[in-house]
């Protein structure tokens, strides 16, 4: 990243300008850009392998990205409602999608600083969007009205983050409808701007539309809440839920267990490199003013607002499946059903193949365990393990750790000038390419989630090698056996799933296959395969 970074810098000299047309976008993938000459060429091909592609015309270097295969699917599958969509469920972030459980919608914030708490969003427009088919009463009653919820934690640094050249933000709200065969469509966006600079609350709800002007609108709105999970994926789904929060467990293990200690021998496994990425992270992903302050909305507010959504929203016992499916209303737990759970959304391709991994892991977590402390009393005279959890819970929590990534622009409805309403109605285009990131912090963004999203050659995958200590023990090695074969199967069903038409969610017209959670696969930008640490 040190190498890549400056370098990919040198090649824009103005880091706000944005891409003049839709196709200088594609034009990253066909044509690339020109670099100054590259003198370690071996770094580059070794550490980069997929990214970058070195060629020589006329001796210039070029820098290309490798087209997503969506793209060679459905060319424009990032521009329709169904997809936005889908990806909440089977995208980059689907942690965030919530039931709608309470109506109307409503801040928690104090009115007297953030204005009125009651949402724009009213039966009238809800009605109107699946009238014909039941009526919101009925919809809440069904359990089939769903939210992206990013109002009351975005809405507090909406001053302070408009105060910060080229970006905005709004808090927002973005309701979807569920469909009979499991699939959701976008109803409503509200978007919300606090009383600021002398002027009273902004609020404003955007539905899909057939008339060209509000159509457009509708597309801004799509880019702000777009911006909105993809900060939050960045900063608490992916770095604060996993990379943050397990820290103070690896350093309590290493205080408080020996090596032998048979908890300290389960859980090695699971913190290969993550303190090595963490350091990394914290020098050059999420250090002041480096690249996720420069390229998301959030801006030098990101981890501040890290700590406030591990504050409002982290509790420990709600982090793992089904736990987390239970707390945003995505499931209710039945006896009788597969997991113990009923999908709330059958088709949920993340909750789906999550629970596999998890049930296998939870035996083979459970049968371990068990082997060593077959009755409480045993856990509790293990002086080691006690203190080992009373640093976890006294020392280490509460520890407050320090898609377009940015919307630029703000929605051309806001208080327009008559000037800036023009220019949005002669060329929506270019106004939109005004709010997408810029191709400076487009270009250094997919070069570093590219190069961190690289599975290393020595990658560890969830249960395919044993570690030597539990080949030593027969209990222990054939529970591992049976956590092996389980996992082998898994990947028969994932890919069962994948090719089962009736899943709208996972198989379609240009819609990839669902291969997250695939448990092995090798080295590189897979899309799949599930390592035993946190280690990307």
């Amino acid at each position: 990243m040190h190498c890549l970074i400056p370098t990919v810098q040198s090649t824009i000299a103005d880091p706000n300008k944005p891409f003049p047309h839709i196709g200088a976008v594609d034009s990253l993938f066909s044509d690339g850009i020109n670099l100054p000459p590259l003198k370690e060429q071996g770094l580059w091909n070794n550490v980069l392998p997929r990214l970058f592609t070195a060629i020589t015309e006329g001796g210039e270097d070029v820098l290309r990205f490798q087209a997503p295969d969506t793209m060679a699917r459905d060319k424009f599958f990032w521009f329709r409602d169904e997809e936005f969509a889908r990806q909440t469920l089977a995208g980059l972030n689907p942690h965030s999608i919530r039931l709608v459980t309470e109506w109307p919608l409503k801040s928690k914030l104090d009115p007297s600083i953030y204005g009125p708490v009651e949402s724009a969003i009213t039966d009238e427009m809800i009605n109107q969007e699946i009238g014909g088919i039941m009526t919101v009463e009925q919809a809440l009653r069904q359990k089939r009205l769903f939210i992206l919820d990013y109002h009351d934690l975005y809405l507090p640094y909406v001053k302070k983050v408009r105060e910060i050249n080229g970006t905005t933000l709004y808090g927002s709200r973005t309701l979807f409808f569920l469909n009979s065969n499991d699939t959701l469509r976008p109803l409503t966006i509200e978007l919300t701007r606090p009383p600021m600079d002398g002027k009273p609350q902004w609020k404003q709800v955007y539905v899909p539309s057939w008339d060209s002007t509000a159509h457009w609108l509708w597309r801004f709105a799509k880019t702000h809440v777009l911006a909105h999970d993809a900060g939050y994926h960045q900063l608490v789904s992916h770095w604060l839920r996993t990379h943050c929060v397990t820290e103070p467990y690896i350093i309590a293990t290493n205080r408080q267990l020996s090596v032998m200690h048979p908890i300290y021998r389960l859980l090695h496994p699971h913190f290969r490199y993550t303190m090595e990425i963490n350091a990394v992270a914290r020098e050059s992903l999420i250090n002041a003013d480096g690249i996720i302050e420069n390229s998301f909305s959030a801006g030098k507010y990101s981890l501040e607002l890290c700590a406030v959504a591990y504050d409002l929203e982290w509790r420990f016992d709600h982090q793992a499946l089904p736990a987390d499916l239970i707390s945003r209303g995505m499931a209710e737990e039945d006896p009788n059903a597969p997991h113990g759970l009923r999908l709330t959304i059958n088709d949920y391709p993340f909750a789906n193949d999550g629970l596999l991994i998890r049930d296998a892991l939870k035996q083979w977590v459970s049968a371990y365990v068990t082997h060593y402390y077959p009755n409480s009393s045993v856990v509790e005279s293990d002086k080691e393990l006690q203190e080992w959890w009373e640093e976890i819970r006294t020392v280490g929590h509460g520890y407050f750790p320090n898609k377009p990534t940015i919307a630029r622009t703000k929605m051309p409805s806001e208080d327009p000038s008559d000037q800036e309403w023009k220019l949005f109605v002669e060329n929506p285009e270019s106004s939109l390419l005004q709010c997408f990131p810029s191709q400076m912090q487009a270009t250094k963004v997919m070069a570093v989630l590219d190069l961190l999203s690289n599975h290393s050659p020595d990658e560890e995958y969830i249960g395919e090698e044993m570690e030597p200590s539990w080949g030593e023990d027969p209990v222990i090695k054939a529970a591992f056996e049976k956590l092996n074969g389980r996992l082998k199967e898994i990947e028969g069903i994932i890919d069962e799933r994948n090719t089962n038409s009736n899943l709208k969610n996972r198989n379609g017209a240009g819609i990839m296959p669902y291969e997250l959670l695939k448990p092995y696969y090798g080295p590189g930008v897979t899309g799949k395969g599930v390592p035993w640490s946190i280690s990307i």
